[in-house]
């Protein structure tokens, strides 16, 4: 398993090439970053709060928003022409 250090460059370059309107799970992020499995060290290292990373383009496997930045997240992924239902993401039509 992979180390929070040595995972998050990997993860952050993952997102930084998920473009905009397109969503991603924490678990698609972590198999991208070439740690499968570790979805939750993928939520830390983007809860640390990282500039310039489109985070608000991850969510969970449910496909429900981040807690606490729901508003937020919401907004900008709207402005992006992502689909949203009241719930989050509808990850079968994405």
């Amino acid at each position: 398993m992979a180390s929070i250090d040595e995972l998050r460059p990997r993860v952050l370059e993952a997102l930084a090439s998920v473009e905009a309107g397109e969503v991603v799970t924490y678990g698609e992020l972590a198999l991208e970053a070439g740690a499968p499995g570790q979805s939750r060290l993928v939520g830390r290292i983007l809860g640390e709060g990282h500039r310039g990373v489109p985070w608000w383009r991850v969510v969970n496997a449910a496909g429900r928003l981040v807690p606490g930045h729901e508003a937020e997240q919401r907004e900008r992924l709207i402005a992006e022409g992502v689909t949203l239902t009241e719930r989050g993401v509808p990850m079968g039509q994405r």
